[in-house]
């Protein structure tokens, strides 16, 4: 874990709406794998839940479900860098959701609008799963901008670095 999600974890409402899922074995796991550049799967889920937590706080939303289901929300396990070659839709763009929302419903008590949350964050990539609540709708959005972040910027700065 760097050290932007341990000052963010530090941040007690934040930290009070996903403290006991913070302190699971199975969510610390995620810090094992990368997901976008050199971000581990756990920085970006962190990163994605805070985001999420304050932008749904300042519109009164139900912020505490926007913060616990971004941080299950790619809850999959495993190193898509290294996946075989397979269809379109048999990727893991479109099926690490079920795998997130089986494993976070596996370990941790969901209500449902948490369930549809990770179900539904890679929308409007899976068409068919539309998210049914507005918390759905900013916790993909959040994830789409924290997922170029982490990937343009490592890109823009070595760009820089041969361009001068």
């Amino acid at each position: 874990m760097n050290q932007l999600s341990k000052k963010l974890l530090s941040k007690k409402g934040y930290y009070d709406a996903i403290s006991d899922l913070i302190e699971s074995s199975v969510v610390l796991k995620m810090d094992e794998y990368i997901q976008h550049g050199t971000t581990s799967t756990l920085d970006h889920c962190i990163r994605v839940s805070y985001r999420s937590y304050k932008i749904a706080k300042l519109f009164k939303m139900d912020y505490k479900s926007a913060a616990r289901a971004g941080l299950l929300h790619d809850l999959f396990l495993y190193d898509w860098h290294l996946e075989p070659k397979r269809k379109l839709f048999e990727k893991h763009g479109y099926t690490h959701p079920k795998t997130a929302l089986m494993n976070a419903s596996n370990n941790f008590n969901l209500n449902s609008k948490e369930k549809d949350i990770i179900l539904k964050h890679m929308w409007p990539l899976t068409l068919r799963s539309v998210p049914k609540y507005k918390e759905s709708f900013l916790v993909s959005m959040v994830d789409k901008y924290s997922s170029c972040g982490e990937t343009l910027v490592p890109l823009a700065n070595k760009l820089a670095e041969f361009i001068f």
